[in-house]
């Protein structure tokens, strides 16, 4: 997979076919919530992120993907509904470094819950 298909991958959702690109030391920021620190504490949270997403029906929209180096920053938006009705919606914008072996090193989520696209 290319830095540009595990970014997407990740903003989407999509941890169980990124988990093997993510180093050992890398820390995940979400600006104004937390920091995870290492692999195993970011995995954990995507389960339960995904056990999460198993209960609600998301839709994710990828709206812009830049990439430089390596980085890349994945900017779209998320939407859950549960019995056709809106839970909540979310912009959201994820800048991802990745080391010199292609793993991501450190992530840094920037997410605003809004009630409609911006």
């Amino acid at each position: 997979m290319s830095i540009q298909e595990i970014s997407i991958g990740f903003s989407n959702g999509k941890f169980d076919e990124v988990y093997e690109f993510i180093a050992e030391n890398a820390v995940w920021i979400v600006v104004g919530e937390t920091t995870f620190t290492g692999k195993k504490a970011i995995v954990d949270n995507c389960s339960q992120v995904a056990d999460y997403f198993k209960t609600v029906t998301t839709i994710f929209e990828t709206d812009d993907v830049i990439s430089e180096a390596n980085k890349v920053v994945v900017k779209g938006t998320a939407e859950f509904l549960r019995n056709q009705k809106r839970l909540s919606f979310v912009s959201a914008c994820d800048v991802y470094e990745f080391n010199e072996m292609g793993q991501i090193q450190k992530i840094t989520s920037y997410c605003i819950s809004t009630k409609n696209r911006i």
